[in-house]
């Protein structure tokens, strides 16, 4: 990833009118529709995020998944409606350093150590930060992803777990508010996956972070998730939502749950209803 692309991947955001939202919600979209390419890509979104929720987007592909985060992210203009968080426009939140961002790709500078790619955002973000300010931050957030043995390990002495791991840590750098993810996990094999899930989860416990995530897991959603909102097709939009009443903390042992084995076959005929393209309100 280059210099400007990283730049874009802190900082850049665009502006939208606050909606209403609770008092106890994060984010909030209103009636959120995008067009691109003169194609209704999203319809008429509304979502509401509890301060401190996990929250899984699930759908087809070309459901429009990836374009609401970006749209939540600030990085799409919606056509129409709002979208706000903390009752900013994403573009103040951005500015603030509220909301951090993870891809399925880690994007690594290679010639950079972990610790100086896990601060690298910051440092682009805040200009004061010395150098030993900018790695003693970086090594923390290293500490708490679970690679503070590797801070001076490149890119590529690293597996794809412990790149994705990285990524994390350079968006927690940031102390964002919201962490918005967008598939991090769908590169890796299923052990890794299933372990970065739980290392998610523990984290999201840790620092009571807000956190989306898109997937195209079933498990993972049910896994992870307080709510889960299932997206359905041309054109994108919200079809049914799910909360996930299973206790926390959770492990990998809670897929024996029945009350899990439930969830997975609502969720299961939630998604297959979801194929079937959608027409207008």
């Amino acid at each position: 990833m280059g210099w400007q692309a990283m730049r874009v991947e802190t900082i850049r955001a665009a502006g939208g009118r606050p909606a209403h939202i609770r008092h106890d919600d994060l984010i909030s979209a209103k009636s959120v529709s995008v067009v691109m390419a003169r194609q209704l890509v999203l319809q008429n979104i509304d979502l509401s995020i509890p301060k401190g929720s996990f929250v899984s987007l699930i759908g087809p592909s070309g459901c429009g998944k990836s374009t609401l985060l970006k749209v939540l992210a600030g990085l799409v203009n919606p056509t129409s409606g709002s979208v706000s968080i903390a009752r900013l426009s994403p573009v103040e939140a951005a500015r603030k350093r509220m909301i951090g961002l993870v891809f399925q790709d880690a994007n690594l500078l290679p010639w950079k150590s972990a610790v100086d790619n896990a601060s690298m955002l910051l440092g682009i973000a805040d200009k004061s930060l010395s150098r030993a300010d900018l790695r003693a931050r970086g090594q923390e957030m290293l500490e708490l992803v679970g690679l503070g043995d590797s801070a001076h390990k490149r890119p590529h002495e690293l597996s794809g777990g412990m790149r994705q791991r990285v990524a994390i840590a350079r968006a927690l750098a940031l102390d964002p508010a919201v962490l918005l993810m967008d598939e991090p996990f769908g590169a890796l094999d299923a052990i890794t996956r299933d372990s970065m899930g739980q290392s998610l989860l523990e984290i999201w416990q840790r620092t009571g972070k807000t956190i989306v995530l898109v997937t195209h897991s079933i498990d993972e959603a049910i896994h992870l998730s307080r709510h889960v909102h299932v997206m359905g097709i041309k054109p994108g939009r919200i079809t049914e939502s799910l909360d996930i009443g299973l206790p926390y903390p959770r492990d990998l042992s809670v897929a024996e749950d029945p009350e899990f084995v439930r969830l997975a076959v609502q969720l299961r005929t939630m998604l297959r209803a979801s194929h079937q393209p959608g027409g207008a309100p």
